[in-house]
């Protein structure tokens, strides 16, 4: 894990879920992820859209041309653990993951691209890559 992810963890279980490290505010989870290949446990701090009861992520990799790697570990076991803030502190619920389909893709880009404009920047600099979306639905 990466200091900064570390950073971003340890911020967010000490106040409850919001960090102000980057301008997170109220809006990440901590995906616990299982290795496609290790089967080990990873945690991952992501900027996260509410839908209905579930949550919507993308695998920006902050615009890198390759997916981040624990897009493979949610296509290969996609029933993990998540951190989310709670009434009381940090709740962990358990979600599916299901991706987002090619018909609701664009409107779904959409949403992170209006909630932050950052993603476009993401856009000049993945060669073309287009950003896998996932639902995490508990």
């Amino acid at each position: 894990m990466s200091d900064f992810n570390a950073q971003i963890i340890s911020e967010f279980r000490a106040n409850g879920g919001h960090v102000e490290t980057a301008g997170f505010g109220d809006n990440l989870l901590i995906l616990h992820t299982i290795g496609a290949k290790s089967g080990q446990v990873r945690e991952i701090p992501l900027f996260a859209l509410p839908d209905d009861a579930a949550w919507l992520v993308v695998g920006s990799a902050a615009g890198s041309p390759k997916h981040p790697a624990w897009v493979h570990n949610l296509r290969a076991h996609p029933q993990i653990d998540v951190e989310k803030p709670g009434q009381d502190g940090i709740d962990t619920v358990s979600v599916t993951v299901t991706e987002v389909a090619d018909d609701d893709w664009a409107a779904t880009w959409a949403r992170f691209t209006e909630a932050s404009p950052g993603f476009r920047e993401y856009e000049k600099t993945a060669e073309g890559r287009r950003f896998p979306i996932f639902r995490l639905a508990p």
